[in-house]
């Protein structure tokens, strides 16, 4: 079931609600450049099995309004929060990838977690998200040669062999985006962070990430690890950037444990 909910003035959100009447709710956040359709692989085994899962396209991306501004970690929050108050949610568990993650943090730190019970945090493009360097560069890419930018994410998103259909159809979903979001977002991750959140999560968190993610680095999740009480790092041995598709058993198996 896909409906808008609208977060601000001429700005509405997708949100793709799979199992409504589920035993317990799962809310997905994706990561940048993608859509909600990343979490394909989870989608196809937690409704099955009686959860709920909501995927939201944050504003820009995916099927999702795309405004020319409203690109930080503040508003993104606040988007996720008009979603959660939208649907009446409560109790239910927070999956925020990359920078996905990110903004989870800043909700959790921004609304003292409100109506969530676990916080998971995969590949999160936090304390940090990127250098200036990177930064300059994908913003160059994306200005002159978007799909040959997203080409490239696509090389370097996972460590496991991917087919190259699968990289067509992860490639796409970058491209659902508008070109000014998502350069928006690469400023926001080059000049905001979410560090002084930290400290003000306390609620259960298990922090998953790929020991070989070239996107953002394994230690990372070492210092989010070390900063996060009740927090837990599991390491994904044989993951990129990816460990939803590239370990998405293992990755399914905790969740539901979680759920359980």
């Amino acid at each position: 079931m896909g409906y808008y909910i609208p977060v601000e003035q001429g700005v509405n959100l997708y949100v793709e609600d799979i199992n409504p009447n589920g035993r317990k709710t799962i809310v997905f956040i994706h990561g940048w450049p993608l859509n909600h359709k990343q979490f394909e692989y989870q989608y196809n085994v937690l409704p099955a099995m009686g959860y709920r899962c909501i995927g939201i396209d944050w504003r820009g991306f995916g099927k999702s309004d795309k405004p020319i501004s409203g690109y930080t970690y503040n508003r993104l929050a606040d988007d996720i929060r008009m979603v959660i108050d939208a649907l009446q949610l409560d109790d239910f568990v927070l999956v925020g990838h990359s920078t996905g993650g990110a903004i989870a943090i800043r909700y959790m730190s921004r609304y003292n977690g409100k109506g969530v019970s676990n916080l998971i945090l995969v590949d999160a493009a936090a304390p940090t998200g990127f250098t200036a360097e990177t930064a300059d560069k994908l913003l160059k890419e994306t200005y002159n040669d978007r799909p040959n930018m997203l080409q490239g994410i696509t090389n370097e998103f996972f460590f496991q062999y991917i087919t190259h259909s699968f990289a067509e159809w992860f490639k796409q979903l970058g491209l659902q985006a508008a070109s000014w979001s998502t350069a928006s977002v690469i400023i926001l991750l080059r000049d905001e962070n979410v560090a002084a959140d930290l400290s003000a999560i306390n609620t259960p968190t298990i922090i998953i990430h790929g020991v070989h993610d070239q996107v953002i680095p394994f230690t990372q999740a070492q210092e989010l690890h070390e900063k996060i009480k009740h927090s837990q790092l599991i390491p994904f041995y044989y993951s990129g950037h990816g460990g939803f598709w590239e370990e998405r058993d293992k990755f399914n198996h905790l969740l539901l444990e979680i759920l359980s």
